[in-house]
């Protein structure tokens, strides 16, 4: 299950001049066929960026896997939102893939004064459904 599963949702929700930016741990592996929406007009509304480059997926790499680094995780995503909120002003909300992102969801909304999606909204959204 991958919280990519929300974006037509949201696509739906937004305005239809807004964009959606979606957060990964790493970009490079975020393909359009990954993000399923086939519609050019709609896909023009996710915007896709990443923290690769950062401390934090580079510590995630190593083997024996360190606990995380929730410092450097703020860090890393939080210059990844300014990034897409520079070149996106336009982005009225923000779909996280990375597992690692929720830990930071909180701080995203505060500062972007954004909703801000995870894996735990559709795990949330999954279980209200069968319960």
């Amino acid at each position: 299950m991958s919280s990519l599963l929300l974006i037509p949702n949201l696509l739906r929700q937004l305005p239809p001049a807004a964009k959606l930016a979606v957060l990964t741990a790493d970009s490079r592996h975020c393909g359009e066929d990954m993000l399923g929406v086939e519609d050019p007009v709609e896909r023009a509304r996710i915007v896709v960026d990443g923290i690769e480059g950062g401390k934090y997926l580079e510590d995630a790499m190593k083997r024996p896997l360190p606990p995380p680094d929730v410092d450097a995780l703020q860090t890393d995503v939080m210059a990844c939102v300014a990034r897409v909120h520079g070149a996106h002003p336009d982005v009225a909300a923000i779909l996280c893939e990375c597992t690692a992102f929720p830990l930071v969801a909180p701080l995203m909304r505060r500062a972007t004064k954004l909703p801000v999606y995870d894996i735990t909204n559709l795990s949330r959204l999954m279980m209200a459904s069968i319960a």
